[in-house]
Parts: structure tokens; sequence; C-alpha cells
């Protein structure tokens, strides 16, 4: 098959350059033709990509985090083109949510070989539309709130890596937090409530593993509304662990429903989208059933 291999090197701290010479042996045994993008940069790497892709490639494999997935994701969205992922980065939280191994590119590349002779899967998107803006699509979640400001800090540290950055981040920037004002209509139904976090999520894992939306499958045709109530500091420390298991949709002060569409604003607070900065509202959120086809488990 003719593939498009795509690479963020400095991935997980060089994670991505290290699992590259391995991935790019065993597509060629397998007898694959590869074309390889992202070795300038995730600056370049759209218009790299929008070139690969206009030569109608049967796959696009990412070697790296979150990030460079939600760049692929935004190119092969409404595609019929698949989506392997080799999880290289800090968080890993798309792969994770798709049961793809990580920690091990063999492994990982194993499941795409394995998907690429007919067991490919599809698997739903959320949609971002402003005003303003052109669509932004993504596969874990969309967050404004304390979420949205930590991962904003931990984005800006290389180190330390995985889990650990955003524990370190939050304790950075909790003295500080006031829940914003939001403006939130979730499929239909209006309410303006102040908070500290409201997520959208399609997938159960974001921020390195921690599970904020536990029930939420990336294959419903749902997404998952997380708000969670304003609370006290040390109430909103002892809540942060639960994180990590999924301990807190049984607290009072977590509210967490399926919708299908959400129209959301907040002021002087940046959405997030697979940890990715994408601007601020008012936007409408959508799912997209059935929207990217994955070559994952």
């Amino acid at each position: 098959m003719r593939l498009v291999l795509a690479v963020n090197p400095t991935a997980g701290s060089g994670a991505g350059a290290r699992a590259m010479p391995g991935t790019l042996a065993g597509l060629e045994a397998s007898g694959h033709t590869l074309r390889v993008v992202g070795l300038q940069g995730l600056s370049s790497l759209q218009a790299e990509l929008e070139t690969a892709l206009a030569g109608d490639p049967d796959g696009l494999i990412a070697i790296g985090g979150d990030g460079l997935v939600h760049v692929a994701i935004n190119a092969l969205a409404g595609t019929s083109v698949p989506l392997g992922i080799i999880p290289a980065g800090t968080g890993n939280d798309i792969a994770r949510s798709l049961g793809v191994p990580l920690g091990s590119p063999s492994a990982a590349l194993a499941v795409i070989l394995k998907s690429l002779t007919g067991d490919s899967r599809l698997i739903d998107l959320g949609r971002i539309r402003g005003s303003d803006r052109p669509d932004v699509w993504f596969a874990a979640a969309c967050s404004a709130g304390l979420d949205a400001v930590v991962n904003a800090r931990a984005n800006r540290w290389s180190w330390p890596r995985g889990r650990a950055r955003y524990v370190l981040a939050l304790f950075r920037e909790l003295p500080f937090f006031r829940p914003p004002q939001y403006r939130l209509s979730a499929d239909g139904h209006r309410t303006d409530p102040h908070a500290v976090l409201v997520c959208i999520a399609n997938m159960r894992s974001i921020g390195g593993g921690m599970l904020i939306a536990p029930d939420a499958r990336p294959d419903d045709g749902q997404l998952d509304l997380l708000v969670i109530d304003p609370l006290p500091r040390l109430r909103l420390l002892m809540l942060f662990p639960l994180l990590f298991s999924g301990g807190h949709v049984r607290l009072r002060a977590v509210h967490i429903r399926r919708v299908s569409s959400v129209e959301l604003e907040v002021r002087d607070v940046e959405l997030f989208a697979d940890g990715e900065p994408v601007g601020d509202g008012p936007v409408q959120i959508d799912v997209v059933p059935r929207a990217l086809r994955v070559l994952a488990p």
C-alpha cells in the first residue's frame, strides 16, 4: 500500500525520533511504499499533509503525541483515508482511549499492520464551529476551565514528562484560578453555570491518563458533557486524584450526561481540543458519527 508517515521527531523528548527507524523498517519490510512528512516541524506539517493526501494514499501513520494526531485528524476528517498511531508523546490520550499499545512502538506497529489487512474501525469525532474560523475536529475532548488553563501551562514546559507535568501545572495554576461564568446550551437546554470545568468528551482520557469521562465511547454517536461546580481549593485538590480513576463522577459537584450538540461561550478562557489551543467562544460543538477510520484494535 501507499502510506504517508507523519513524524514529530521532538515528541516525547525525542521518543518520536527514536520510534521512526523501526517503524520505517517494519512498514517497508511488509511491502508498503512510504512518503515521510513532518521532519521540518509541526509548523509546516499541515501544508505537507495536504500535498501528500492529494495523492489519495491508502493510509496515514502518525508517530508522535496528541498534538500530531490532532493535526492528522483535521486533515483526514470526513475522508476514507485511515489513521494509524505510533504513540510517542507526553499524554498519548487518543491512542490510550483507542486501545493502541503505549510504550512499545513495535506493538503499536503490529496493530497497524493487522488493521491494514481490513480490520480498521470507524469512530466519531467532535466538530467545533465558530462564526469566524474554520471548523476544528477533535477525537478526545474539548475543554474550557481549569483543565484548559493547566493544559496551557503544561504545554509551555518541556519537563517533566507524562502525568507529572500536568500535576505540577495544576499546583501552579490553582492558587490563581477563579471559576468563570459560562453560557452553555446542550441539545437545546440552556444553562449559564459558574464552573471549575466544562468538558465535552468523545473519549475517556485527557491530560496524560485522566479518566475525565469514564463511560465515553468514540463510536456511540454521542458526546459526554462534564460540568464541575465551583469547589474550595482544598476540595479541588482532593478531587484531582479521582480524575485518574474516574471516581470523580460519584461526587455531587460533578455532572455528566450524554449529548449530541453543545453551544459554549466563556470569557477570558481559551478552549483546548485534544490538548491543543483552538481559540475562544462562542462555538458550537457537534458529534459527527463515523467521521474517521482508524487502524486500531
